[in-house]
C-alpha cells in the first residue's frame, strides 16, 4: 500500500470526503458517521469551523483510507476508517491526542461507535478509558410509522416553506428563546445551509398551526446510495409539545422516503423514538485519557 497523509482542505476536499463516507457506510456506523453528519455541521451556525485545518486525511494512492475530524465541541474527535485499513488505528489515535484542537474549558474525548474495534483497542493502548456510552435509534423501513396530524395543524407544502419561519421554529424548538431571548430574525444561516451540495431541504417536513406559525420542523438529508433517510434536526416549539406533532412529522417522512426506496431513517436516543417504532441502535462511546 502507498499510504500518504495530509491535512484536510475544506475548499477542495469536502466532496471527496462525502463520497468516502458514502462508500464505507454501515447502518450501525461501525466504519464511521453517515455522510450528511459532517456536511450538516459545516453548514450550521453552531459549529466552530476555525480548526477544520486540523482534520487529517490518510490516502492509499488517490483513494481516501481514513479521516480524523471534529464536530461540536471541537474537543470531540471522530474517525472514519475504510475496512482493510485497521492498521492505521494507532496512528490515528496518536494524531487525535497530539494534534486535534481542544479548548481549556472542554474535555478532550474520542467518539467511537460500536464496531470500531480497531480504534477502541488502539485507544486503550494509548491510555484512554471509556467513560460513558449511549444509544441512538434507527428506524427500519420494513416497519411503518403512522401517526395522524392533530386537528388544527397542517403540513406546509415544500414550495411554500419559509426559511425565516424555519429558523424561528428551530430557535424556539431548541429552547433558545427561553434561555437567550427572542429570535433576532437573522435567517442567513438558514439560506447558507440549504445551499450545501447534498442538502435535500425540499424533503423537510414542516407543520404549521391554524395561524401560520411553524409548530414543528423536521429536516431530511436523503442519501440514495445508502438508502439512508438522515433526519436532522427535529424540534417542536414549547407550546405545542406533547401533542403528537413530532410523531406526525416522522410519519410523513416515512410515507415520503419509503416511496424513494429508503431502508433506514436516523433518530436519536430519546425514548420517544422507541415508542413510535425505532428499534435498531447505534452505540456512541466516549473515551478520555486520564
Amino acid at each position: 500500500m502507498n499510504i500518504s497523509r495530509r491535512q484536510y482542505r475544506i475548499l477542495s476536499d469536502h466532496m471527496a470526503v462525502y463520497d468516502f463516507m458514502v462508500e464505507i457506510f454501515e447502518k450501525d456506523w461501525k466504519n464511521g458517521v453517515p455522510a450528511p453528519f459532517m456536511e450538516y455541521a459545516l453548514s450550521s451556525s453552531w459549529m466552530d469551523k476555525s480548526f477544520v485545518h486540523r482534520n487529517r486525511l490518510w490516502f492509499d494512492g488517490d483513494s481516501i483510507a481514513a479521516f480524523c475530524f471534529y464536530e461540536n465541541p471541537v474537543s470531540d474527535v471522530y474517525f472514519s476508517l475504510r475496512p482493510g485499513y485497521e492498521f492505521l488505528a494507532d496512528e490515528m489515535i496518536e494524531y487525535a491526542f497530539s494534534s486535534m484542537p481542544r479548548k481549556p474549558d472542554e474535555v478532550h474525548r474520542l467518539v467511537l461507535f460500536s464496531g470500531q474495534n480497531a480504534l477502541m483497542n488502539a485507544a486503550e493502548r494509548a491510555g484512554y478509558t471509556k467513560t460513558f456510552e449511549y444509544d441512538d435509534m434507527i428506524f427500519d423501513f420494513e416497519g411503518s410509522i403512522d401517526y395522524p396530524l392533530p386537528d388544527g395543524f397542517r403540513f406546509v407544502p415544500a414550495e411554500e416553506v419559509s426559511i425565516e419561519k424555519c429558523c424561528e421554529c428551530c430557535w424556539k424548538g431548541f429552547d433558545h428563546e427561553a434561555e437567550e431571548g427572542a429570535w433576532n430574525q437573522d435567517a442567513e444561516y438558514g439560506y447558507y445551509s440549504i445551499e450545501t451540495p447534498h442538502n435535500t431541504h425540499f424533503m423537510d417536513v414542516v407543520i404549521a398551526d391554524s395561524e401560520g406559525e411553524y409548530a414543528c420542523y423536521s429536516g431530511m438529508w436523503w442519501v440514495p446510495e445508502n438508502k439512508l433517510a438522515y433526519m436532522e434536526p427535529l424540534c417542536t416549539i414549547p407550546k405545542y409539545r406533547k401533542m403528537g406533532l413530532a410523531s406526525a412529522a416522522l410519519s410523513e417522512h416515512c410515507r415520503q422516503m419509503k416511496k424513494l426506496g429508503a431502508a433506514y431513517m436516523t433518530g436519536g436516543g430519546n425514548e420517544f423514538y422507541r415508542k413510535i417504532g425505532y428499534k435498531d441502535r447505534v452505540v456512541w462511546t466516549f473515551w478520555e485519557k486520564r
